[in-house]
């Protein structure tokens, strides 16, 4: 019996890191194998995940082998060759084999070269792709960002005037809702009923036939939905048409594949302690309204606090929480990561921040 995988894509900020804790709390025991791939350069989504506090969580090490596998090399469909099939070859050498694979893509990556790489002979006959979910920020839909409509355009060509010509963004989501076996609309206590209601039949007209919409707040749904599709999307990739088909086409083996995620870049920051998290909110908020900044997220040492402080934003809507103790043997630091459109000015937002 084939182990069944599920690829969790969505756009910056979406919920998916939300959606996967909500699943391994609520796993009832089944043995999940993690595989993350994050754009940037801090473990931000993995250290998120690990702090779940989650009693019993098996994310640390078993046997020396590390049960969250990070690819932190930006986009899963140009690193598959280097990266994922070492990676899906070496879960299925474990004494204990996983019963379920799930893939947290990164929020840049495109889904279609991802399921095309379980038809790859090592490991087709042990793996199959149960489902793609494609987890939609419906709040930022209404807000006209990343979301393939005239109104969109307008609003986004306004801060850049590159995007009447040549928008990835746009690209990026409508490939990721094309490929998707179920589209969850996330953040919906965000939106009112009669514009949710809207959203929700503009993405079901741009679907394939059968895709099952649901809507969520804090990415909680039944696992035992989320992990059982049973779709099998790697032997229907004709029915998942995609943007960049024309690119991947004879040509996966040699790489000759531009996503332009030269578009987008990131860099980290390291901060002293934090007395004040709710003043950095505010230089953070005055950043991302400088800049071209479309996603920060991190971590703060809040002095005389004995847990963890998480900071995540997208655009202007920012969410902190504590989430765990620092460990004995850690090192209490303040580090984030900025996410944004290529031509970032670095030194400006760090000098912003350090302020």
């Amino acid at each position: 019996m084939k182990i069944p995988a599920t690829v969790i894509t969505g756009f910056l900020g979406a919920g998916k890191t939300t959606l996967i804790r909500h699943m391994l709390e609520n796993a009832g025991g089944k043995r999940i194998a993690l595989i993350i791939n994050e754009f940037g350069d801090l473990g931000v989504d993995r250290e998120m995940v690990k702090g779940c506090g989650i009693t019993g969580c098996d994310l640390e090490e078993e046997n020396g082998e590390d049960n969250v596998i990070e690819l932190a090399n930006g986009c899963i469909c140009c690193t598959v060759a280097d990266e994922f099939l070492p990676t899906i070859e070496a879960l299925l050498e474990r004494e204990n084999l996983p019963e379920h694979i799930v893939i947290e893509t990164s929020g840049l990556a495109l889904p279609k070269p991802l399921v095309k790489a379980f038809n790859w002979p090592e490991i087709r006959s042990k793996v199959t792709v149960d489902g793609v979910v494609a987890v939609i920020d419906t709040h930022a839909v209404d807000m006209g960002r990343f979301a393939d409509d005239e109104v969109t355009v307008q609003k986004m060509r306004e801060s850049d005037e590159n995007l009447d010509h040549d928008n990835p963004l746009e690209e990026v989501f409508e490939d990721q809702l094309v490929c998707a076996d179920l589209v969850l609309l996330n953040k919906t206590d965000l939106v009112e009923a009669p514009r949710l209601a809207e959203i929700k039949a503009d993405l079901q007209a741009r679907v394939r036939d059968h895709v099952k919409f649901l809507e969520t707040d804090h990415g909680q749904i039944d696992p035992a939905i989320l992990l059982g599709l049973d779709a099998a999307a790697e032997d229907d990739l004709a029915g998942r048409k995609s943007s960049h088909d024309h690119e991947h086409d004879d040509h996966d083996d040699d790489h000759h594949h531009d996503h332009n995620h030269d578009e987008f870049e990131s860099f980290c920051v390291s901060l002293g302690p934090i007395t004040d998290p709710e003043a950095l909110e505010a230089k953070l908020l005055a950043v991302v309204d400088s800049h071209d900044i479309l996603r920060i997220k991190g971590f703060l040492d809040v002095p005389g606090k004995p847990m963890r402080h998480v900071v995540q934003g997208v655009g202007p809507r920012f969410q902190r929480y504590f989430d765990r103790p620092w460990a004995d043997d850690e090192q209490r630091s303040s580090q984030l990561v900025i996410i944004g459109k290529h031509g970032l000015d670095r030194v400006a937002i760090e000098k912003s921040l350090v302020a």
